[in-house]
Order: C-alpha cells, then structure tokens, then sequence
C-alpha cells in the first residue's frame, strides 16, 4: 500500500481518523456521535466513503451495518502527526518541540519520565540520529 499523507485529510476527515484511531474500529453513528460540532449523518457517511476511497480506512459487514477501521495502524498515524505538528509548527526543529511540551504548565515528568528520556537520547546518539 502507498503511504498516506495525512495532509491530503481535511480537517472533518482528519476528526474522523482521529475518531477510528481512538475506538480503533466504528460504525458511522458511532462516528457521529463522537464528533465535536457533527454533520449529518449522511455526510458522515459520504465522508467515510471518500476516506476508503483514499485507501485510509476499509470496512466489515458486521449485520446490516458498516463497521469502519482504519488502514494505519494508531503508532503510525502518531508518529505521521508528530512529523506534521513539529514540521508546521517548530520548522522541523526536534529541539524547539520537545522544549515547548517540556514548558507547558501542565507538565509534570516523574524521575522514571526523566530516566526514559535520557535512555531514548542515548540511543539517538548511538544511532546518530
């Protein structure tokens, strides 16, 4: 399969992904019920057609119903987002993101949050990234 860009989502679709990603499978009142601000439930389901049709999602006949999960799996859309926030946000900058979530007032980092950390920059260097 191609790798999807998450840039090619509009925002309603990207609510929609993120919706999958977090039940990790849904129907389209499912869908609907858990979007802030909804459609209709016919534009969800037109929007959930044109997701499949961009190879995001698939579907399962489960009765009558449609159940829609996503192609990506909930790691690889993580990360797809990350890039995507440090990237529009930070200029790619690495450092600039972690320094903006590390000031955030509602960050509270235990020492064994501080001990993973420091392991994951270890590995960075060994691997020189």
């Amino acid at each position: 399969m191609a790798k999807l860009q998450d840039h090619q989502l509009s925002r309603r679709e990207r609510q929609i992904m993120d919706v999958l990603h977090a039940r990790e499978q849904a129907t389209a009142a499912e869908v609907l019920a858990a979007l802030p601000d909804p459609p209709g439930y016919s534009a969800v389901r037109a929007l959930l057609r044109i997701l499949e049709e961009k190879g995001h999602i698939r579907h399962r006949r489960d009765g009558a119903r449609y159940v829609y999960v996503p192609r990506m799996s909930r790691a690889s859309a993580s990360r797809s987002a990350l890039k995507r926030v440090v990237s529009t946000f930070f200029q790619g900058s690495v450092t600039q993101a972690m320094a903006a979530l590390l000031e955030t007032s509602d960050t509270r980092l235990t020492e064994a949050d501080l001990t993973k950390l420091r392991q994951i920059i270890q590995q960075a260097r060994k691997e020189g990234r």
